[in-house]
């Protein structure tokens, strides 16, 4: 358990030192020598964990992606709203989540699937949007997959101008924002008044999702 232990942690200081080094540089510019002397790893310790560069990115890049096990809601629209409050909290507070999304829309990674981390978003809340429907929750003009790709590149955009203008300090006010101009036109009005938007919904559900996630590991037991 310990050496397992170790890995696990070998593996995450790699990606938070490429996360840095991303973020300096942009993906085409950085190199596997700065990432290693940013993680204070050898060369044999990140190739044990990653083949290239190109797969630390990917890494990188799949730190962003969509948590699984979010509480679930009676309502399906609440937790659309609940995805993407705590995204915008990830995105404040997690540099490894930060450098992902900044890698997602770096025009010089030409290499990567940037698309990926797109697709899972919009898949999700394709996802979500249908169970909404589902009960009821949706207007009847509503196209689930054009709702579900316009809220993915409408937060990316979001996020980028709050990061330009003050480090994403503001970023769950904005989403708050995004979400009222856009849930009138998709929710059902008896929903709407119910569902909570509060801007700091996303560190409320993000340290709830923490604790659950440490009740989840089973004990160690001594053999």
């Amino acid at each position: 358990m310990a050496r397992q232990d170790r890995a696990i942690r070998t593996r995450r200081s790699i990606l938070e030192a490429a996360a840095r080094v991303f973020g300096e540089r942009g993906y085409a510019s950085a190199t596997v020598e700065e990432i290693l002397n940013r993680a204070g790893v050898t060369r044999g310790a990140l190739y044990f964990h990653f083949s290239s560069k190109e797969e630390v990115a990917l890494g990188v890049l799949q730190a962003q992606l969509p948590i699984d096990r979010l509480p679930e809601r009676s309502g399906k629209l609440q937790e659309l709203v609940d995805h993407g409050m705590v995204m915008a909290y990830r995105l404040q507070h997690d540099p490894l989540v930060q450098a992902g999304v900044s890698l997602a829309l770096d025009q010089g990674a030409r290499e990567l699937d940037r698309a990926a981390a797109f697709r899972a978003w919009s898949e999700q809340l394709q996802q979500i949007l249908t169970e909404a429907r589902a009960q009821g929750e949706l207007l009847p003009h509503v196209d689930i997959t054009d709702t579900a790709e316009f809220l993915t590149g409408a937060f990316a955009g979001v996020q980028a101008m709050s990061q330009a203008s003050c480090n994403r300090a503001d970023l769950g006010r904005r989403v708050c924002v995004l979400l009222r101009h856009v849930l009138p036109s998709i929710s059902t009005p008896a929903l709407l008044a119910a569902l909570d938007l509060s801007p700091d919904r996303g560190r409320r559900l993000f340290e709830e999702y923490e604790v659950g996630s440490r009740e989840a590991v089973p004990p160690m037991t001594g053999s």
